[in-house]
């Protein structure tokens, strides 16, 4: 009844979907990431290997190796969550996986585990980027970094077009 009271949501935070320290895009050492070929966001240190959903949605893909899940949210951000450099070389060594396309997770839910030890033995750098595949939706995606963060805690802020 009285709808024009309601607030329109302009804002949308996700959460790292992993404990760690948050770092800008460009401290990865690759211009894929770090040059936002693939999409705006932040990459993440893991301090530990469990990868979580960063907020409610479905599931796209979880790519054959286990290095890499995407998934849209129900805002539609279609994220990618790439765990480590290069790290599809392992194939899937290393690597466990609880979800699969088309699975509807909610924000917390475990998707990926990883084991960051054996990553690093194999030469991988273990650092985690975190895309909005598509920016150009979006007023503004920013990347909330410099900061030691659990998972679910803010790390991407998502500004809605006006």
């Amino acid at each position: 009844m009285f709808g024009f009271l309601k607030k329109k949501q302009t804002e949308i935070m996700l959460g790292s979907p992993v404990k760690g320290k948050s770092v800008p895009l460009t401290e990865v050492n690759d211009p894929t990431f770090s040059e936002g070929m693939l999409g705006q966001g932040v990459a993440v240190i893991p301090s530990e290997g469990k990868i979580y959903a960063p907020a409610d949605g479905e599931i796209g893909m979880v790519f054959d190796t286990l290095h890499a899940v995407s998934m849209t949210v129900d805002c539609g951000a279609e994220i990618l969550i790439h765990v480590g450099l290069d790290t599809v070389k392992m194939n899937g060594e290393g690597f466990v996986g609880y979800v699969q396309a088309g699975d509807t997770v909610k924000k917390g839910d475990l998707l990926l585990e990883v084991d960051l030890d054996k990553v690093k033995e194999a030469g991988y750098d273990i650092i985690t980027p975190v895309l909005i595949c598509n920016t150009d939706e979006y007023e503004l995606v920013e990347g909330l970094s410099g900061k030691d963060v659990v998972p679910g805690e803010d790390v991407i802020r998502i500004q809605l077009q006006r």
